[in-house]
């Protein structure tokens, strides 16, 4: 049955290439199709945009960049908007500026904004390679949007409790995987090299610094890998590291290579809004994880089951000491954090939680 209402997506990202945006709104294309819902899609950047996006330097291809996507977004607002009934904001309909188009689609047009957000975004948190576009950045549009929005969809409890300020009306949405499709595979523990792993975007490659002393450290009495799965090479490159350029085609093979998932976090009010989505990648494959106690990630691990949850240096080194010298244990952890996954952050268990986002309203 084919609902009457249509869904305008506007996406910060070309299709296929943002973590966030794949995970969080394009994995539910499929479901929003079987469910009925008619939906067109809006990207503020393409791919050209994107190969420039976050390189040092290349000002003129990132200022057209942005011409482009600006054009664009005001060609969307006048012919694609008014032919739709929900406009589905991922993140901000424009990486620049006040939330203007925001505001015209909310008050002039008058349509059902549904806000979605997985990071503290109304923190300043910019990379180096663009520091002068941080300064328009507009960190207070998120709370304006939130106001505006008849639904918010947010990450995890932190990021909702900031959305209540503004908003009654918002859903805890956590970023899934789909355990039916490609996630749908279970990690072989019995392997003879332990690999400790970490996978992730080139914003989030700081956090590693703090556990290369450790792993340092562990590499004098351990023969094992650390494997980085990353768009971008980290500046350090220990001995027994190995960096594998991430490739969509090939995510799924590349993490079922690591035996013991890692995500070290920093303890402040950005590392809070964070969702946790390694952790869930290394889960939903039965890959144990070993992860700073922050945020969302108490939540996910359930320490000393699931994996372990690490504060100090020496916590860091007894995980993974533990975990590399037990295989049996890596099993059973990984085999316990799947079945987690599959019951809190799949698509699957997720499925009416999301559909509720464009339901209850006449």
């Amino acid at each position: 049955m084919t609902n009457s209402k249509r869904v305008l997506f506007v996406l910060p990202y070309p299709l296929g290439r943002a973590p966030s945006q794949r995970f969080r709104v394009e994995a539910y294309f499929p479901l929003l199709r079987q469910a009925g819902y008619p939906f067109s899609i809006h990207t503020f950047f393409d791919d050209a945009a994107w190969n420039v996006l976050y390189r040092k330097g290349a000002a003129l291809q990132k200022a057209w960049a942005l011409i482009k996507g600006f054009s664009r977004r005001f060609f969307m607002l006048f012919f694609l908007v008014p032919k739709h009934e929900f406009i589905f904001i991922h993140r901000e309909a424009a990486p620049l500026g006040p939330p203007l188009l925001e505001w015209i689609i909310a008050r002039l047009f008058r349509k059902k904004i549904i806000y979605d957000f997985d990071d503290a975004i109304w923190i300043p948190n910019t990379t180096a390679v663009n520091g002068v576009a941080a300064s328009l950045k507009c960190f207070w549009k998120v709370k304006r949007i939130c106001e505006w929005a008849s639904n918010v969809s947010a990450g995890n409890d932190f990021l909702a409790a900031y959305a209540k300020q503004f908003n009654a009306a918002v859903l805890v949405n956590p970023t899934c995987v789909d355990m039916e499709g490609r996630y749908n595979q279970t990690k072989d523990q019995g392997t003879s090299q332990v690999t400790i792993g970490w996978t992730g975007s080139h914003s989030t490659l700081k956090y590693l610094d703090t556990v290369y002393p450790v792993l340092e450290d562990l590499s004098s009495a351990f023969n094992f890998r650390f494997l980085v799965i990353c768009d971008k090479a980290p500046s350090v490159l220990l001995p027994f590291m190995e960096f594998r350029k991430w490739n969509e085609s090939t995510e799924i093979e590349d993490l079922l290579e690591i035996n013991i998932g890692i995500m070290p976090l920093e303890h402040d009010a950005w590392s809070e809004g964070k969702c946790g989505f390694k952790i869930i990648q290394y889960l939903s494959l039965a890959i144990p994880a070993v992860a700073s106690p922050v945020g969302v990630n108490q939540s996910i691990v359930d320490n000393k089951v699931s994996g372990w949850l690490c504060t100090s240096g020496n916590e860091w080194k007894t995980a993974l000491t533990t975990l590399m010298t037990d295989g049996l244990l890596r099993k059973k952890m990984g085999m316990a954090g799947q079945r987690k996954m599959l019951k809190h952050y799949s698509l699957q268990s997720n499925r009416e939680n999301f559909l509720a986002l464009f339901q209850g309203w006449s």
